[in-house]
């Protein structure tokens, strides 16, 4: 089976392998453009485009799917079309171009977290569970009906990269073995049912911990922005970034957003108890351990994050 596969950042590449390794002839890849990446803003293939070339297949490179990308998408001829975290809508003109469609597999499970951020917006919301579903795509923003689905606990450590690495890899197995089902004529697509959330793309703004909030709202909130766009704070007018931080509940007493060294630990007073500071990275330095960070502020009364 001729398949075209479209997907752009890391998370995509186990799937792109395990197509490949399914024996899967993959005839083309759809990704975004090379991008600027560091400090340097050097031009950088996506990570999928990377993974492509060195498995000599055709790369689509296509900030949407406009029709010049459709073309070339005709051009390959696929019989499936594969999706993972593309980037774009896929519209009309280039869903009706492979004869079993477009499949999507999705980090969620839908119709829970539709939309751009599931496992970030899941974390935040506290999930105890989450997983991945293969799905139809149809012109609504991920209504389609669905194939397969595979479960993966939230762990009470778990960052959205930790546990989006891992649905990357179960993700992976689930679509090769969607794609074979289609293939053998055996696979029957499920209508969605359940309640409906949505998980729009993040935004910087998202990553600002508000200190008045519970403690254990903030700890889900720095753990939903990790690694992008990361958990901040301002602190004397400036933005500070901070890593996952540690839920304190045997500490009362610090007013919201006030900073307090104990033993060695850096604590912050939250709407509920305190937490604990893991890393932080001040304005132009690079980022360090917390207690480091506090030897070199000195004395630390009256420090207060805003």
């Amino acid at each position: 089976m001729r398949v075209l596969f479209a997907g752009t950042p890391a998370v995509a590449v186990p799937s792109l392998n395990a197509l490949v390794e399914a024996g899967f002839d993959v005839v083309a890849v759809l990704t975004r453009p090379d991008a600027p990446v560091g400090r340097k803003r050097v031009l950088t293939p996506s990570p999928v485009a990377a993974r492509a070339a060195e498995l000599g297949i055709d790369v689509i490179r296509a900030a949407r799917v406009d029709a010049d990308a459709v073309q070339q998408i005709a051009a390959a001829a696929p019989d499936v079309a594969a999706i993972v975290a593309y980037g774009g809508l896929v519209p009309p003109a280039a869903l009706g171009i492979p004869r079993h469609g477009w499949v999507n597999l999705h980090f969620s499970l839908l119709p829970a977290w539709r939309g751009a951020a599931p496992v970030q917006r899941s974390v935040m919301a506290g999930d105890d569970i989450t997983g991945a579903v293969t799905f139809q795509l149809e012109e609504g923003l991920d209504t389609g009906p669905v194939f397969g689905t595979l479960t993966e606990a939230v762990g009470p450590e778990d960052t959205a990269g930790l546990l989006l690495d891992r649905l990357s890899r179960s993700g992976a197995v689930l679509l090769a073995q969607t794609l074979s089902a289609i293939q053998a004529g055996k696979a029957s697509p499920v209508p969605q049912s359940g309640e409906v959330s949505l998980a729009p793309k993040l935004t910087l703004d998202d990553g600002r911990l508000e200190w008045s909030h519970p403690a254990l709202a903030i700890g889900r909130r720095a753990r939903g922005v990790t690694p992008e766009p990361g958990a901040w704070t301002m602190l004397d007018g400036q933005r500070v970034k901070l890593e996952p931080v540690q839920l304190r509940p045997d500490v009362d007493g610090l007013a919201p957003g006030a900073v307090a060294v104990q033993g060695k630990s850096v604590l912050v007073g939250t709407g509920s108890h305190a937490v604990e500071l893991t890393r932080i990275q001040p304005a132009g330095k690079k980022m360090m351990a917390a207690p480091d960070w506090a030897r070199g502020m000195g004395s630390l009364e009256g420090v207060v994050f805003g």
